[in-house]
């Protein structure tokens, strides 16, 4: 059995009184796509700055490839295609002078490869960096990583600012790296990418890991939001079913929101019992599943 390809071991960074992250362990293995979720602030970017040595732990450790993170930085980096969740750039530069560098930083030869992603991603190699929307400049960020064809890919909240077509091209691009034995460790706060994506996800709050589940026991556990409105007044007692939570009423009775995890026939049989105008099911934010799941 191989190695796994990055190891946290109660991994803690501290900023005082300032939110980082405590005692988080878990393994990636070699070749899984592994997710990193949670809302905006969680400190899954702090988390992934340690990983590349970005920052120096205040207690614990972490590893990729067998390497300490903090103490072999530079070996660890020749391997690893990182993508931030906000890019730097020399604003002067041509985006494809731009990627010219980045090649020349890993010591390969990548013109073909550089032509083929940007036609994919409808990056121009022409244009200014400067000159790039925010978007524009996430896809330059997302080429830079792909590359030098590394072995791990590491990126950071990566799809914020792109159009949905490019998205798709984007999940292609992975699903094809990971075919061909990439591991892949994606940060997000958007719950359908990571299932769109993942093997396994590793679930941050407030600097805290909730939990590590499969992609299997995230679906099956999985909250829905149902929101409708009836032609006349709903008994409160009503959504007394196993699986209910958060009911959010109107004043007249007729409206009402809530979270609902189970079996789908289990709630559709009780609202078939209602005279219904309106009803939306969707799936919640990340923020109303750790408010009413996580906790």
């Amino acid at each position: 059995m191989s190695k796994p390809v990055i190891v946290l071991n109660e991994l803690t960074k501290s900023y005082g009184k300032h939110r980082g992250i405590e005692n988080i362990s878990f393994t990636v293995e070699q070749g899984e796509v592994f997710g990193f979720i949670g809302p905006n602030g969680a400190g899954k970017s702090t988390t992934i700055r340690t990983l590349m040595g970005l920052l120096k732990p205040s207690n614990g450790g972490a590893s990729i490839f067998g390497l300490d993170c903090s103490r072999e930085p530079a070996r660890i980096a020749k391997d690893v295609g990182y993508l931030p969740s906000e890019n730097c750039y020399y604003n002067n530069m041509k985006v494809k002078e731009m990627l010219f560098y980045t090649a020349e930083l890993y010591g390969v030869n990548a013109h073909s490869r550089m032509e083929e992603l940007a036609e994919r991603l409808n990056l121009d190699l022409s244009r200014r960096i400067g000159d790039l929307s925010l978007g524009n400049k996430k896809k330059v960020g997302i080429v830079s990583a792909l590359l030098p064809s590394p072995k791990l890919l590491i990126m950071d909240e990566p799809t914020s600012g792109l159009d949905p077509l490019i998205q798709q091209a984007f999940y292609d691009i992975l699903k094809e790296e990971n075919k061909r034995g990439v591991t892949i460790f994606l940060s997000s706060h958007v719950l359908s990418e990571v299932q769109r994506l993942c093997d396994r996800v590793a679930i941050l709050r407030e600097g805290k890991l909730i939990s590590v589940q499969s992609m299997k026991e995230l679906r099956e556990n999985g909250y829905k939001k149902i929101s409708l409105t009836a032609k006349s007044a709903i008994p409160e007692d009503f959504f007394s079913v196993p699986g209910t939570a958060n009911l959010e009423w109107d004043k007249s009775k007729t409206s009402v929101s809530f979270m609902f995890s189970g079996p789908v026939m289990m709630i559709m049989n009780q609202l078939h019992r209602l005279e219904l105008e309106d009803i939306l099911i969707e799936e919640p934010s990340l923020e109303e599943v750790f408010l009413h799941y996580y906790e």
